[in-house]
């Protein structure tokens, strides 16, 4: 026979809540440090191909 689960309580979902925010909080800062680091040059695991202005005249 089937029986309910017991709830969870209100701090726990907090909790865990909290952990899920945090890990797409933490998300967002490395892919923004990575977008700036690009746009600047500056990025020492991520290369990007630059294309010369003479090739584009």
């Amino acid at each position: 026979m089937a029986v309910p689960k017991k709830r969870t309580s209100m701090s726990k979902k907090r909790i865990r809540r909290n952990i899920w925010k945090k890990k797409g909080y933490w998300a967002a800062v490395k892919a923004l440090s990575l977008a700036k680091s690009i746009s600047t040059g500056h990025s020492k695991s991520f290369f990007v191909r630059q294309t010369s202005n003479k090739a584009l005249e």
